[in-house]
């Protein structure tokens, strides 16, 4: 029997990289996940290959529209929500003097108020004892370079984590943070853009201590962890999975 056996959970982002990991690491442990994300193909894919574990709800999270659409899809299933991780994001390499206010603004829209509506509207259903996992950054604390924007949201998503974890701690839901490091997703393709993405890899590579780039499905135990009653006693903190950047 697995960790999250009878268990409803939502992830956010779930067609590709962390969240896609997650919800794989999530059925695994027993629950039936509902998987959001933009790519309504990838996203019916990757729920397809969960079989009966798995419903896909295309939406994007700074929609309020499709967020209710997901979780009335939740509420139908009647039985509540127990894990829900707020992956969803936005992020793209944007120096001081080149960034862009539409870049400022997608990152924002995306990252904060994204991730403000996805919880928000998940209150309702969230069950006594709930876990609520919010994807933040390693950026939010190290000042890299290039990262400003990007860096802030997810400095935003640690407060929130704050204020959350104590303005729901009465109904005994659990609200916490993980903070991957550099890990190999699509989503570093797609933020490198026409750089050289070998180049960017290795760079992030030699800044970690174990000297290597982290794998989606170690953020996914991370998750797993958080959401399960393994961690009945961790509530408001920020589990950094960056193989020891904020270490050392």
């Amino acid at each position: 029997m697995g960790t999250l056996t009878g268990k409803t959970a939502v992830v956010t982002g779930a067609a590709t990289g962390i969240g896609l990991a997650t919800a794989e690491r999530l059925a695994a442990e027993g629950a039936h996940v509902f998987l959001t994300g933009r790519r309504k193909d990838a996203l019916e894919a990757a729920a397809a290959g969960l079989g009966s574990a798995a419903t896909a709800v295309p939406g994007d999270i700074a929609d309020p529209a499709d967020l209710d659409r997901l979780y009335a899809a939740v509420s139908a299933r009647g039985r509540g929500l127990d894990v829900l991780f707020a992956n969803a994001g936005a992020g793209a390499f944007a120096p001081l003097a080149e960034a862009t206010e539409d870049q400022f603004d997608q990152i924002f829209r995306t990252n904060v108020r994204g991730t403000w509506l996805t919880i928000q509207k998940a209150v309702p259903l969230l069950n006594e004892g709930a876990a609520v996992i919010l994807n933040a950054s390693t950026r939010a604390v190290d000042g890299w370079d290039n990262f400003g924007i990007y860096a802030a949201s997810k400095a935003a998503i640690l407060s929130l984590a704050r204020t959350w974890a104590n303005e729901l701690k009465g109904r005994g839901i659990r609200v916490n943070a993980v903070s991957p490091g550099s890990i190999d997703t699509p989503g570093v393709d797609t933020a490198v853009g026409d750089g050289d993405v070998t180049a960017v890899k290795a760079q992030f590579a030699a800044a970690v201590p174990i000297g290597r780039m982290g794998r989606p499905e170690e953020v996914a135990a991370a998750v797993s962890f958080l959401a399960s009653a393994d961690s009945s006693f961790i509530v408001g903190a920020n589990l950094f999975v960056d193989g020891g950047e904020k270490q050392f």
